[in-house]
């Protein structure tokens, strides 16, 4: 009878003690949640910039292998580059016969320009001798005209009256070839200037084929660069799904270098949740890869929809059938410098983790 009685006295004492210890916890709990915001849906995240070739061709040989870490600069694969080295050689060709044609463009515009001058020279020069062929005329018919009043008078003879008549009609005939002269060679003058108009728009021309042969190097030499394909950053590449002699293209997502230095963490919170959370407060993180340790953080930054809204296929709220959900708002939380970096160095992207963060 007394072990019995002893028996459950020991019982309510482990009850006593069980809920004593549900209480104290209980009320931990409940004055945590006063000042604390916590979720378990929350992943570590990182950059993971997919490698992609510029330019198409095949794999000439690739230089890394899955799950290697890389600096920036580091060679990763390299493409066949023989045809590139071919349009190379072409492009300047071609940029060697446009700076030709230029040369030549501008040479023929200074012999044009000069005969222009030269012409134009001919022009004023035949000008003023056509002023002194009607000075000459001018006299000449005053001449005749009184030489042809004196012979009819008959004060002088017929011989002087057709020396009159003669340099008269030489004076007028002198004047005609002299005006047909000008008609030539403003003629020829014109010709000059608009060829030479004509010379400098070739120049101009051939300047834009230069330009243009200029762009078409610069084209193919940065193509050529292309051909060997660098890490644009320090990290760890994924698996490595390449070949040599695989034909690649451009555009073609091959595998990923992601950055291991760059982690974040983004924590799905509820929207009931986000009355007092604000940018700036700690954080408490615990990774589910390594229980035991914990990491100092901060809040960052708040999407700006929730989740459902980026998804591939939002809600439409509008059909009639109605439930409301609690929505859930994504939230970036930053590591704090002060962690340890070799601890950080352990995580991955996409690793699990547990959120807490300190409202006061």
């Amino acid at each position: 009878m007394e072990q019995k009685k002893k028996t459950n006295k020991k019982f309510v004492i482990i009850i006593a003690v069980l809920v004593a210890v549900g209480a104290v916890y209980g009320g931990y709990k409940l004055i945590h949640s006063f000042s604390h915001e916590t979720t378990d849906d929350a992943q570590i995240e990182a950059r993971m910039n997919p490698v992609i070739p510029r330019v198409e061709g095949y794999v000439k040989k690739v230089y890394v292998t899955d799950n290697e870490t890389v600096k920036k600069g580091d060679t990763l694969f390299v493409i066949d580059d023989q045809d590139y080295k071919v349009r190379l050689e072409q492009a300047r060709a071609g940029l060697a016969a446009a700076e030709s044609q230029l040369a030549v463009a501008k040479a023929s515009i200074g012999s044009y320009v000069a005969n222009a001058a030269a012409s134009g020279s001919q022009v004023q020069s035949a000008r003023g001798n056509i002023e002194t062929a009607r000075t000459r005329l001018w006299r000449a018919n005053k001449d005749y005209e009184r030489f042809k009043n004196l012979y009819e008078n008959h004060s002088i003879t017929a011989q002087q009256y057709e020396q009159a008549l003669a340099a008269r009609d030489e004076a007028e005939q002198q004047l005609k070839i002299l005006q047909s002269r000008q008609k030539a060679t403003s003629s020829q003058h014109s010709a000059a200037v608009s060829q030479t108009e004509i010379s400098e728009k070739q120049v101009i021309v051939a300047e834009a084929n230069v330009e243009s042969a200029q762009a078409n190097l610069d084209a193919a030499l940065l193509n050529l660069g292309y051909t060997v394909v660098t890490a644009p950053i320090d990290g760890q590449l994924s698996a490595v799904d390449l070949q040599q002699g695989q034909f690649v293209r451009p555009g073609q997502s091959l595998f990923y270098l992601v950055n291991t230095h760059d982690l974040w963490v983004v924590a799905n919170f509820k929207e009931t949740q986000l009355n007092k959370m604000r940018a700036g407060q700690k954080v408490s993180i615990e990774v589910d890869a390594y229980p035991g340790e914990e990491f100092e953080a901060e809040v960052t930054a708040f999407s700006p929809a929730t989740g459902a809204r980026f998804s591939l296929l939002p809600p439409d709220n509008a059909t009639g059938n109605f439930v409301k959900t609690v929505q859930r708002l994504p939230v970036k939380i930053d590591f704090a410098p002060g962690n340890d970096q070799e601890k950080l160095a352990r995580l991955r992207s996409g690793m699990n983790v547990f959120v807490d963060v300190h409202l006061k």
